[in-house]
């Protein structure tokens, strides 16, 4: 047996016995639920008008973009302490956006769900730079662990952060370390998100070239009314803001919706908000480098309608936020169980196991019998 299947028979026996250690107080009712729709069509060609999505394999995206609610439960469980800067205060002051508060002082804080104009649970997340949804993809990658940001809960996983906050943003790991299993989530290649928004087969639908120039499976402007009408997004066209449909802006006023809000304007494979709310991360090739923004947002008027649509690329350093900027998370089609316990654990069953495992390996070979020479 080769050192990979070595390693993969490790790991199904660590989840095993970690399964069986875990007690039924370690269920959490914290744990977020990450909705997916599931993209197939693998091999489809690219946009001929753009050069992106085309993506050889299937694959499974975010229905929605990641909420204030997700990320809350998330803050609560890595943030006690808060290293790396994932709460940005205007989370909690700028009305426009604002959806989660936080009390107490580094060592106890503690995060809450804000009332703002209604409960902000299932708006967008914003103010989140692609290390923020770099750290949150290893979180929910690596169980949902609780604790310190460190390598088992933030700072490794998907991606190897090891404390960064600026600079170039590192290439997906092939192998969780955490898990030795692929990563369950990443934030998707330019060519992943492009194809979920904006790709239906001509067969099933779809225009002649495969390609809406919006999320909304439409080649003309979307309007800004909330509810089941089709082709509606959160912008702000010629009436003004979609919430408040009003051309003034108040600093006092929310401006999010919630996700799939716009209930009548999903994209074929059944993802919402790709077009307006927010702008959204994507790992561009998935190599390390700087990172790309699309889908547009709240904020975008009619005299920037071209953001909205498929031709717009924003390019932004990976340490960059702002109001109208969140994300999805994307994984395989098909999601391995990660254990509801912190990856500690994990990775010293997954060390004990490895010494038992290497221990016999190496008495097997000792009893082999002795090759005579040629």
């Amino acid at each position: 047996m080769d050192k990979k299947c070595w390693m993969r028979s490790i790991a199904l026996v660590a989840v095993a016995v970690l399964a069986l250690m875990a007690p039924a107080s370690a269920v959490r009712a914290d744990l977020v639920t990450y909705q997916r729709v599931i993209v197939g069509d693998s091999g489809n060609p690219a946009d001929s008008a753009t050069g992106y999505g085309s993506v050889a394999y299937e694959y499974g995206i975010g229905k929605y973009d990641v909420t204030i609610g997700q990320y809350a439960a998330f803050l609560n469980a890595v943030a006690v302490t808060d290293t790396y800067g994932l709460y940005d205060t205007a989370m909690g002051t700028d009305l426009n956006i604002a959806g989660i508060s936080r009390s107490g002082s580094s060592g106890s804080y503690s995060y809450a769900v804000m009332n703002n104009g209604g409960s902000s649970a299932n708006r967008p997340i914003t103010m989140v730079n692609w290390f923020d949804a770099a750290r949150f993809a290893n979180w929910m990658a690596n169980g949902q662990p609780t604790g310190a940001q460190d390598s088992t809960t933030t700072e490794n996983g998907v991606y190897r952060l090891d404390g960064a906050v600026n600079g170039v943003a590192p290439a997906k790991n092939a192998v969780n370390p955490n898990t030795l299993f692929a990563p369950a989530y990443w934030i998707p290649t330019e060519n992943e998100w492009y194809k979920a928004a904006y790709y239906q087969p001509v067969a099933a639908g779809g225009p002649s070239d495969g390609y809406w120039s919006y999320a909304t499976r439409s080649d003309s402007l979307p309007g800004n009314d909330i509810g089941g009408a089709a082709n509606q997004a959160n912008w702000r066209d010629a009436s003004g803001f979609s919430v408040t449909q009003s051309s003034g802006q108040s600093g006092s006023q929310y401006y999010l919706t919630d996700v799939g809000a716009f209930s009548g304007s999903a994209s074929y494979y059944g993802t919402f908000d790709q077009t307006g709310n927010v702008y959204q991360w994507n790992d561009v090739d998935g190599s390390a480098g700087g990172r790309q923004l699309r889908g547009g947002s709240w904020y975008d008027n009619p005299e920037s309608t071209s953001r909205l649509d498929s031709t717009y690329r924003l390019s932004y350093a990976p340490s960059d936020s702002g109001v109208g900027i969140g994300f999805r998370l994307a994984g395989p089609s098909v999601l391995t169980p990660v254990p509801e316990i912190a990856p500690a654990g994990l990775a010293s069953v997954v060390a004990m196991l490895s010494g038992v495992l290497g221990l016999a390996e190496r008495r097997r070979v000792r009893r082999r019998p002795a090759r005579s020479r040629p």
